[in-house]
């Protein structure tokens, strides 16, 4: 079966429901699945829970559908550069689930892995603790954290070949390839597709059979989240 679809709208097709789940990889806006971000927006399908380490920035990524008021509750670990992102939250407009960086990347891993749950001394004492089962080990206290399953899962690859094995490129690979195994379905865009047997077999990050829907978004702008400049006499 050809898992490549001629743009972003035309791979969500027949996918996106109010109210479903939804992983989406990239730290900040790096290695964001931008195009599948604004085919989201553009369906306008709404009530959505979201899973991601960060909600964007202002007008970029996932804060394009924070805009549109399309999340209902992010479950995240950083959100600190997004200014509608707070006013929602303290407004009670959007709830949040807020979860430790490396829990959240272990909970994604572990839903695509099949696992129900996982105890971790992450968080042992905190507010992130509580309502939450606490077991002893060895004299230490460990919480549970349930591994996370979504309905769909949007990612971006540097690579990927026609049968949908992809590359992920330097610290664009983030939360990609947990997010990627968390989805009943996974959708992918990349910078580029090339024909089966151009990537090389120890280079594939994300093995072909979590990839269902692929797309070439090319080009991209590679935006930043600051840029940070210094005068010639400072150099």
């Amino acid at each position: 079966m050809r898992k490549i679809y001629p743009n972003a709208g035309a791979a969500l097709d027949g996918l996106l429901f109010d109210g479903m789940i939804i992983c989406a990889g990239g730290f900040g806006l790096c290695g964001i699945p931008e195009r599948l971000i604004d085919a989201i927006r553009e369906s306008g399908v709404k009530d959505l829970t979201v899973v991601s380490n960060n909600a964007g920035i202002d007008n970029e990524g996932l804060g394009k559908l924070l805009r549109t008021r399309q999340i209902r509750k992010m479950i995240s670990s950083y959100v600190g550069e997004n200014k509608e992102f707070e006013r929602q939250y303290l407004a009670g407009e959007l709830e949040v689930e807020f979860c430790p960086q490396g829990t959240l990347a272990e909970r994604c891993r572990a839903g695509g892995a099949g696992i129900p749950g996982f105890y971790t001394k992450t968080g042992v004492g905190t507010l992130v603790a509580e309502g939450k089962e606490h077991k002893e080990f060895d004299g230490e206290t460990y919480i549970l954290e349930c591994g996370i399953r979504a309905d769909l899962s949007i990612v971006k690859g540097w690579k990927a070949d026609e049968a949908g094995n992809l590359v992920f490129r330097k610290t664009a690979r983030n939360f990609n390839q947990p997010m990627a195994t968390a989805g009943k379905i996974c959708v992918a865009e990349v910078e580029e597709i090339v024909p089966v047997g151009s990537l090389d077999p120890d280079s594939i990050h994300l093995p072909s059979i979590y990839v269902k829907r692929l797309i070439d978004g090319a080009p991209y702008d590679k935006k930043i989240e600051f840029r940070m400049t210094r005068s010639r006499e400072a150099a």
